[in-house]
């Protein structure tokens, strides 16, 4: 797990499955892909980002990589990643 960014607003974390994870409980899959959760401090909730989205995301990031953008357009992204949010954020 490694963060991505983290504002007053939004925390982003890419979420990467290890050779060696083991899973926390014998009834729990392991995580078997990468992922991205981003946390939208204002509204406490959570959104978990995998497969296509996922895809999607890594495609911003690598085009943010290109074209360092302004901290007022990756809140805009993350604010539209935010309204599909509908987990609340019981422990971070």
């Amino acid at each position: 797990m490694r963060m991505l960014y983290d504002s007053d607003s939004f925390v982003v974390v890419h979420v990467q499955p290890t050779e060696d994870q083991a899973p926390v409980a014998p009834n729990l899959p392991v995580l078997a892909r990468d992922g991205f959760e981003i946390v939208d401090k204002r509204s406490g909730k959570e959104v978990y980002l995998d497969g296509s989205w996922a895809e999607l995301f890594q495609q911003q990031i690598a085009a943010w990589q290109l074209n360092t953008p302004t901290q007022e357009e990756v809140e805009d992204t993350l604010e539209g990643y935010a309204e599909l949010a509908q987990t609340p954020v019981v422990l971070h």
